[in-house]
């Protein structure tokens, strides 16, 4: 990981770009500490938030379209491969199917937020053929809720952005259900407007 932030710290934002991208589709650098520590790094480089946001969705997005287009053409098929080759992922890819099958679209949105589905949910919305136009639209603002919160915890915490991600490390397993609750009361809140 210390090569990933020093690529970073020698390239900037193209280099942010390249690793938010690789993160997104599905190499193995970790978002939790990728996106506050280019927070951190714009904010202390005078780069403004909505910016490097815009950046870090982009990049998310093509990313994510990948694993997208990968499981469009190979499905169900490639991550049977997956999960026979690498055990470990069984467990990551089936939490993806459940959400998928349980929440439809909306698990393209809410799965960006959930450690191991996060990951293969991409896969599992292009294998179950999932048009190209949702996929993104969720995609996008699933994203960009974890983008913004994690980019804008390396923005304020800039200097002690390391201390954030050890404190969401320790804290996930409360913070994640939290947001994912908030999120849904919203979305609850909208679609009850909507119906009167």
């Amino acid at each position: 990981m210390n090569s990933v932030i020093q690529f970073i710290y020698d390239y900037g934002i193209i280099a942010m770009f390249i690793i938010i991208m690789l993160e997104y589709a599905c190499f193995p650098v970790s978002s939790e500490i990728v996106l506050p520590f280019s927070g951190a790094f714009a904010a202390s480089k005078g780069l403004p938030f909505l910016l490097v946001l815009a950046i870090s969705v982009t990049a998310g997005i093509l990313g994510t379209l990948i694993c997208y287009a990968i499981g469009h053409s190979g499905g169900a098929l490639l991550l049977e491969r997956i999960q026979r080759k690498f055990p470990k992922t069984k467990k990551g890819i089936d939490a993806s199917y459940d959400k998928f099958d349980r929440f439809g679209s909306y698990a393209v949105c809410f799965g960006r937020m959930i450690p191991l589905c996060r990951t293969y949910i991409a896969f599992i919305a292009g294998a179950a053929k999932q048009p190209l136009s949702a996929f993104i639209g969720y995609s996008m603002f699933g994203i960009a809720v974890w983008n913004t919160f994690l980019v804008g915890l390396g923005y304020l915490l800039c200097d002690n952005w390391s201390k954030a991600v050890s404190y969401y490390t320790r804290y996930k397993n409360i913070l994640i259900p939290a947001i994912l609750l908030l999120i849904l009361f919203l979305v609850a809140n909208k679609l009850k407007k909507r119906k009167l």
